[in-house]
């Protein structure tokens, strides 16, 4: 026989209840440090895969925005398994070494990149036939990204 006092399940559950509660605050602070951390130009630009996308980005009109701003799905819920999905390739492609020279957005990158220019410049495009291109960037090509190309010697491709 123990001589303990025996334990009250009031406190038991109460306790159980509690470290849930702390184990779902510290995620959630975590997660949300991680995500708006990752949405930087300093976190995008870390990587040397992205020099010249962010030299010339921190050159452009845009250079006040977080790089996700544009790159990313503005709703949460499509934006974490978006990053996921994103970063993980990016990181493949570091590890890999198989880095293209000119990275081109794929379908997909440039449905967000367009849906968040006409989230952010509607007001501006309600005049505009968005018929000619599908793709705003496609017209505006060197708006976020400044050509590092001088422009006697661009041709009509290089924006």
């Amino acid at each position: 026989m123990s001589n303990s006092p025996p334990r009250q399940a009031g406190m038991t559950n109460w306790f159980t209840v509690a470290m849930i509660l702390l184990v779902v605050l510290v995620l959630g602070a975590g997660g949300a440090y991680t995500m708006q951390a990752t949405d930087q130009a300093a976190f995008c630009s870390g990587c040397h895969t992205m020099d010249s996308a962010f030299w010339t980005f921190k050159n452009s009109g845009h250079a006040k925005l977080a790089c996700n701003d544009c790159h990313a799905p503005n709703n949460l819920a499509a934006k974490i398994p978006f990053k996921a999905q994103a970063g993980g390739s990016d990181v493949w492609s570091t590890v890999s070494k198989n880095i293209p020279d000119v990275i081109h957005a794929s379908k997909m990158h440039k449905d967000v990149i367009q849906a968040n220019c006409k989230r952010c410049h509607e007001p501006t495009i309600q005049t505009v036939a968005m018929d000619a291109k599908p793709y705003c960037v496609e017209c505006h090509r060197s708006v976020p990204h400044k050509s590092r190309t001088p422009i006697s010697t661009r041709k009509v491709a290089d924006g």
